[in-house]
């Protein structure tokens, strides 16, 4: 049973916790509602070019951001701190309003919000209610809540215990809540020593958050609402007042004489004061007696214990209040005080430099505050810095005489961050100025904005290339500071409101061109040849060359962005060094949207000449009275031959099944698969023809066939994916010259789909739904049954947070035997077919099975884990026998594969479409990729005979000589089966596990020194996986400012991992900081990794590093590796990012490893044999992908094990490598993230 909660509770648990991102909670029939259609960047300019006013960019419009088309070309954002106006779930916007408002569901709630917030109406309803469209918070009290008293924002619930009234105050981010403890005897209550609350949430999951705060994250880590600890205080501040409690910002303390007053300082009103900053009863007000409340977090309930010592104390003055302040929008802010008070997420204006007394003049009880606002880049990414502003509005100057304020670049603040704050990093800039005082000086002072902007004459001011490097992501987030330049001065002290706003103009960064290549002769498909020994022949003297122009990022997918302009330069190389021989432009005048394919005939060149391209996107601004020209990284270079003589384009016609595609007509034939017949014939402008060579454009080039003679059909052009395809077909001369090749582009229809699919997200976790539906829709449905106690359902899935799976995990002996399974066959096992299924393997102890299709005694294919090969098995048996089964395997390539990682497991079974047993062939593929030859059944033993299983497809188990067993433990998840043989592309497809054509990702561990205390990185994901442990020097958990500090010679935190399967696709991410001062005393070439898993011991399977190749510079870098069974390395990739990396301040740092994405492999030793291989790593500094050359491919099957740490790692046969930093977070993934997911998940955009 509870204790009897005081709202202490509530307070510090829900107030703590407010909107990273809001879904509007908005009343209908709101009279300032207002409809706006939206605007694109290119529309909004084309009407600011027009009319020379700006024109907003409405289809940008968030609610703290504005974006303006200026008529210049260039764009204007304006960032605010605090919410602008509210978007309503009708498309519509609001103005804020937190007006609490009775609806008809029983609940009180604000008018207008960024939060979906409800109060309780009374009665035994939950008492508050946050979320937004990432998830929601729920908090009860224990007990029946009266009725409230609505005034404006707040909500009295007068008595919840006797003499104790429960405030909860509507905000435009979350709400406030005030337990007033009206009396010593109301103090005397039990209720208030320990105070405990369930909570519930939807897709969230509470942790503990930075300084004893609390914090609700998704399924990807990111925390959605959060806030600081607890907050109590007396009234001490307000005893002597004979107003009832309100305080004076500035107030007489003797009597001036009329017109006698110094001239650093005014007359106060007639009044005498001026209000309190300080929301009335909210927060703590100078005087009071405060103290903090660390909230605790257990299950499903959170608890706090109040300081007794204030809350009875002798010298307590009541009322006591209890209040954790709230919220958490787009951007953060808070007030530090050297006092000790600090106000996060304030509302309204509040201070900054010496609240003292200044000759007859009172301010406050000498205590010194500073004011931090933190933006997010969201909005900024891939722009071109041209100005940066930051405004904030002066509302009151404790002085006429102008002082200096400064505004300065601080580490990152938290929900936990004290006095004096983090520290200060770059001055910004300053201004001398007194505003607000209105009529008090003469001339008049009335409230002002105060703007800071770069003084080009003052070196030290450094906004807009600050600004510049959080565009870029060398700042993961921007934190700056207004604080009095002197501290020590009463008559500095100034307030500035709660809305303050970062100015930003820009204009769009290029981005590299993509579909760069060059058209060899008169076709229309452009080709790339990367290597010089092996370049592209040319037949035209004058080639036409083309590339796609893009914009660095895209700030939404299908709009036209941007101003650009291709540049395409040529070099030669065969007549001496290469040298630029032709440059040339598209368009040759004005410019073009993002996504625009630009083609240009080059000059004639000459024939006989080895060339290479490459190209560049350029844009154009002018800003100010100046201008300028901004331009991306070159692409890769192209190589090509010009050769007039050699020959031309072969013709090429078709036999079955497939059609040329024309501009009218482009008709699906065949699939997936099936072969289809071409005829090669030579151009008429050629005689002396001996060969082709021929490829569909979509496979690997090592699978170009080569053929002989003038004419040929090749009767096995066989596409492997639907769609349309292209075959290119290159004609051989006597001289032994290959040409310019041919295209034909025809049409595959799609392949016949799965006959089964299930999904397993029929009911979640703790549901005792048996039925498993199938999803396919070719054929009859074979709905799975779940059987015994043992089987169940999983909130860990292999499609992210929303997903469920099969749960066969039991820790009771007695029920490790569920399992699911079909009523009748879903594929007839004497036929080909192909069966496919995630897994999550727990225990290898004995063979585990994942899908069997079982006859009278054995199963007829069976695709399992084996415990004495240790490996990954698809078999056949040779026929359904009781006694002395004979089993037909395809094994995996790699022994003891990780457990407790989601691995995709495929296989096929191929007849070749005959009743010749001796063909027939069986292949396993791991993670996309063919485990070995294919396996000819026949030559294992002849005994085998194709058979057809006769009951359902079991999940979970198999049937050997009569008897059920081998039991699956883990997860299983969307399995699916084919009556046909699926091609190693289609099955590569479904490792990547598509949704929209996207891959679908899941968080698999996520490790937060902000959740942490004591001497380990607590884990914070639904995975269970192990918290890190911290070294025994020089590892610390900075729990005010969520950091993991390593002090670079000793300090790290590791567990045991791995915790993905690293043969497959994955992404980790670290947000991390860089010591300079630790790096600076490192020698150059110095490498020190952020985060590793070893692969052996003395090397990682995966890192993330960062590098000092010269004095003070650093360099971000992504590495794979893959070890021998004797440890030494035996392959290895890198990307390093492009850009020096930033230190002292948070960066997120990101690195993707897809196991499916093609590169183009050449022969060291033949730079003509090249091949298509799979496997590319990824970096991304910030949301930005850095650019990789051919080091980034990376093929090795590699499995990690042993440590997985962070601060350290191994290479080169050592472990060490120590960073001099700190980190926040460690984030793992199953899956490889594009770049819209890393801004999503990652960045929390």
């Amino acid at each position: 049973m509870y204790a009897l909660t005081t709202g202490v509770t509530s307070m510090a648990l829900l107030a703590s916790l407010a909107p990273f991102t809001a879904t509007a909670a908005t009343l209908a029939g709101n009279p300032s509602r207002t409809q706006v259609a939206g605007i694109d960047h290119a529309t909004a300019a084309g009407r600011a070019a027009a009319t020379g006013k700006q024109v907003e960019v409405t289809g940008d419009r968030t609610e703290y951001s504005t974006t303006m088309a200026n008529p210049d070309g260039t764009f204007t954002l304006t960032q605010s701190a605090v919410p602008q106006r509210v978007h309503d779930d009708d498309g519509s916007w609001d103005p804020v309003d937190t007006t609490l408002v009775r609806r008809p569901d029983g609940t009180v709630g604000p008018r207008s919000a960024v939060v979906d917030l409800s109060f309780s109406g009374g009665g035994h309803t939950q008492m508050v209610r946050l979320g937004n469209e990432r998830g929601s918070l729920r908090l009860n009290w224990p007990g029946k809540l009266p009725d409230p008293r609505l005034e404006g924002a707040k909500a009295v619930y007068p008595e919840v215990l006797d003499g104790v009234d429960l405030e909860l105050t509507a905000t435009a981010e979350g709400y406030r809540e005030v337990l007033v403890v009206k009396s010593a005897q109301a103090a005397a209550n039990p209720a208030l020593e320990q105070i405990r609350l369930s909570a519930s949430t939807t897709d969230l999951e509470l942790t503990p958050g930075a300084g004893g705060g609390l914090r609700a994250v998704d399924a990807d880590g990111n925390t959605v609402f959060k806030g600081p600890a607890g907050q109590m205080w007396d009234s001490a501040g307000q005893a002597g007042d004979a107003t009832g409690g309100a305080h004076t910002q500035l107030a007489r303390v003797g009597v001036a004489a009329a017109g006698g007053t110094n001239s650093a300082t005014a007359a106060p009103a007639a009044a005498g004061e001026v209000p309190d900053p300080v929301e009335e009863g909210t927060q703590p007000s100078a005087g009071d007696t405060s103290a903090v409340m660390p909230v605790h977090v257990s299950g499903d309930s959170v608890s706090v214990k109040p300081d007794l010592e204030l809350l009875r104390g002798d010298d307590t003055v009541y009322p006591v209040r209890i209040d954790p302040s709230v919220g958490l929008g787009v951007s953060e802010r808070t007030v530090l005080s050297s006092d000790g008070d600090k106000f996060w997420q304030f509302d309204g204006d509040y201070g900054v430099g010496r609240c003292s007394v200044s000759g007859p003049y009172y301010c406050g009880s000498n205590y010194t505050n500073r004011i931090y606002f933190e933006f997010s880049p969201s909005k900024l990414a891939g722009k071109y810095i041209l100005d940066a502003t930051f405004r904030a509005h002066e509302t009151w100057s404790f002085s006429c005489t102008p002082k200096w304020v400064d505004l300065e670049r601080t580490d990152n603040i938290s929900e936990g961050t004290r006095w004096p704050g983090p520290a200060q990093l770059d001055q910004m800039g300053d201004r001398l100025v007194s505003a607000g005082r209105g009529t008090q000086c003469s001339p008049d002072q009335p409230d002002e904005w105060i703007e800071f902007n770069d003084n080009p004459d003052e070196a030290d001011e450094n906004l807009a290339s600050t600004v510049r490097s959080f565009a870029d992501g060398k700042i993961s987030r921007l934190t700056l500071m207004l604080r009095a330049k002197d501290e020590s001065d009463p008559e500095a002290w100034k307030r500035f409101d709660d809305n303050a706003e970062l100015k930003v103009n820009y204009a769009f960064k290029p981005g590299v061109p993509t579909s760069v290549g060059v058209i060899p002769g008169d076709g229309t498909t452009a080709y790339c040849k990367t290597s010089s020994s092996d370049p592209l022949i040319v037949t035209r003297v004058d080639p036409m060359v083309q590339a796609r122009v893009q914009t660095q990022v895209e700030a939404h997918l299908g709009d036209e962005e941007g101003s650009l302009q291709a540049e395409f330069v040529v070099e030669r190389g065969d007549d001496a060094a290469w040298h630029q021989v032709w440059t040339g432009y598209r368009p040759d005048s004005g410019w073009d949207p993002d996504e625009t394919l630009e083609k240009l005939r080059t000059s004639n060149r000459a024939d006989g000449g080895l060339y290479r391209l490459r190209s560049r996107t350029q844009s154009h601004w002018s800003y100010s009275g100046k201008s300028g020209d901004l331009f991306s990284s070159y692409s890769a270079w192209c190589y090509f031959k010009i050769d007039s003589t050699a020959p031309k384009a072969p013709v090429i016609t078709t036999g079955t099944p497939y059609t040329e595609c024309t501009a009218n007509l482009c008709e699906g034939k065949g699939g997936p698969g099936v072969p289809g017949s071409f005829t090669f014939k030579p151009n008429a402008a050629d005689k002396d023809i001996t060969g082709y060579r021929w490829r569909l454009l979509t496979s690997s080039a090592k699978d170009a066939k080569v053929v002989t003679g003038a004419s040929y059909t090749a009767k096995d052009v066989t596409p492997s994916l639907s769609g349309t395809q292209v075959l290119s077909v290159e004609a051989k001369d006597v001289r032994e010259r290959w040409g310019t090749p041919a295209e034909f582009s025809f049409k595959v229809a799609p392949a016949a789909g799965p006959t089964g699919v299930w999904h397993f997200d029929d009911a979640v976790s703790g549901s005792t739904a048996t039925l498993a539906k199938d999803s396919a829709t070719e054929g009859t449905r074979h709905d799975a049954t779940l059987y015994t106690a043992g089987a169940g359902w999983s909130s860990l899935a292999r499609r992210g947070d929303a997903d469920s799976s099969l749960w066969l995990d039991s820790t009771d002996p007695a029920k490790q035997q569920g399992y699911a399974a079909t009523a009748a066959p879903p594929v007839n096992t004497k036929d080909s077919f192909t069966v496919s299924s995630w897994v999550y393997l727990t225990d290898a102890s004995v063979n585990r099975v994942v899908l069997t299709a079982p006859g009278t005694y054995g199963s007829a294919f069976t695709l399992y884990y084996s415990a004495s090969y240790k490996k990954w098995v698809f078999n056949r048996t040779a026929g359904d026998v009781k006694d002395s089964p004979v089993y037909l395997r395809s094994l995996g390539d790699a022994t003891n594969p990780p457990l407790k990682v989601w691995t995709h497991l495929s296989a096929v079974f191929d007849t070749k479409n005959d009743t010749d047993k001796t063909n027939d062939t069986v292949q396993l593929y791991v993670n996309g990729r063919p485990q070995g030859k294919p396996v000819v059944l026949n030559t294992l033993s002849t005994a085998y005979q194709p058979w057809a299983s006769t009951a359902g497809l079991q999940i979970g188990r198999s049937l050997v000589g009569g008897t059920w067993g081998e039991y699956f433990r883990g997860r299983i998840d969307e399995v699916s089966v084919w009556q046909r043989v699926l091609t190693p592309d289609e099955i590569a497809q479904q490792a990547q596990l598509l949704e929209n054509g996207v891959p679908a990702n899941e968080l698999v561990a996520a490790w937060d020194a902000g959740a942490s205390t004591g001497t380990q990185v607590k884990e914070i994901s639904s995975y269970g996986v192990a918290s890190m442990t911290l070294s025994g020097s020089g590892a610390t958990l900075d729990g005010e400012n969520n950091a993991l500090v390593l002090d670079g010679t000793a300090g790290y935190a590791s567990m045991t991992g791995p915790v993905v399967d690293e043969s497959g696709s994955f992404t980790v991410s670290a947000r991390a900081r860089l010591d300079s001062a630790g790096l600076a005393d490192k020698p150059v070439g110095y490498q020190a990794q952020v985060a590793a898993q070893q692969a052996s011991a003395g090397e990682s399977s995966w890192a993330l590093w960062v590098t000092k190749p010269a004095a003070d510079v650093y360099q971000w870098k992504f590495t794979r590796t893959a070890v021998g069974s004797d440890g030494k390395v035996t392959q290895s990739a890198e990307v390093p990012a492009g850009d020096v990396a930033e230190t002292d301040t948070w960066v997120q740092v990101t690195g993707v490893y897809d196991a499916q994405e093609a590169w183009e492999w050449t022969d060291p030793a033949d730079a003509a044999k090249t091949e298509t291989r799979y496997g590319k790593l990824h970096l991304y500094v910030g949301e930005f992908d850095q650019p990789s050359e051919g080091a980034a491919g990376f093929t090795a099957p590699q499995y990690g094990s042993g440590s997985l740490s962070v601060g350290r790692g191994s290479q080169g046969g050592s472990t060490g490598h120590y960073l001099p930093g700190a980190l926040e977070t460690l984030r793992v993934w199953t899956g490889a993230m594009t770049a819209d997911q890393i801004r999503s998940q990652v960045l929390e955009g």
